[in-house]
């Protein structure tokens, strides 16, 4: 199906269980919508999901969280905001960039989140995914960032490790390619 013109985006939040994706997009799909683009999760127990969302006819965006409320199930109440999509000022003119995949590991401690992000941040690098989780006293995090091509790779390597080591953290950088290559599941039966 074609995306429609009328774009939303929008977020739930609610505590796990099993029926929520199923009860939002049937949600959507009941005011004629197509998800375009969605992302969801649990962490600590609370599911969070934001999706995309276009309609062939414009609504107010009280109107679907209204139908998305209206559709919580096993009594939980859903916490939903939605809103237009504005379409991406000067989108044109963004500088190129390539994604990359950042990964750190180490004891846990406070500001570790901060530090990485004040980092990309101070060298206009837009952060695309994040995960971050404490396991016990340690402490991953993994960063899908879009990198402007202008940065020279081995120095914010470098950059990253130096902070790596001033934190007690095993930092690497790799391109999303190669991340992927490196890291994807080997699904095809091994030979006999």
């Amino acid at each position: 199906m074609a995306r429609f013109e009328h774009v939303y985006v929008l977020n739930v939040m609610s505590d796990d269980h099993p029926g929520i994706v199923a009860a939002v997009t049937e949600a959507v799909e009941s005011l004629g919508g197509n998800i375009d683009a969605c992302s969801q999760t649990v962490l600590g127990g609370y599911f969070t999901l934001i999706m995309i969302v276009s309609v062939p006819q414009p609504i107010q965006p009280e109107r679907l969280v209204e139908r998305v409320q209206s559709a919580e199930s096993r009594g939980s109440k859903f916490q939903v905001l939605a809103r237009p999509v504005r379409p991406q000022a000067g989108a044109a003119g963004h500088e190129a960039s390539e994604r990359f995949v950042i990964t750190a590991f180490g004891r846990d401690q406070p500001g570790i989140v901060r530090r990485f992000s004040q980092y990309l941040a101070g060298k206009d690098i837009n952060i695309v995914d994040l995960y971050g989780d404490r396991s016990g006293e340690d402490f991953v995090l993994i960063g899908q960032v879009q990198v402007p091509v202008h940065w020279d790779i081995r120095m914010m390597q470098a950059d990253l490790e130096q902070m790596g080591h001033e934190l007690g953290f095993t930092v690497k950088l790799q391109h999303e390619n190669i991340f992927v290559a490196t890291n994807q599941l080997r699904l095809t039966p091994s030979p006999s």
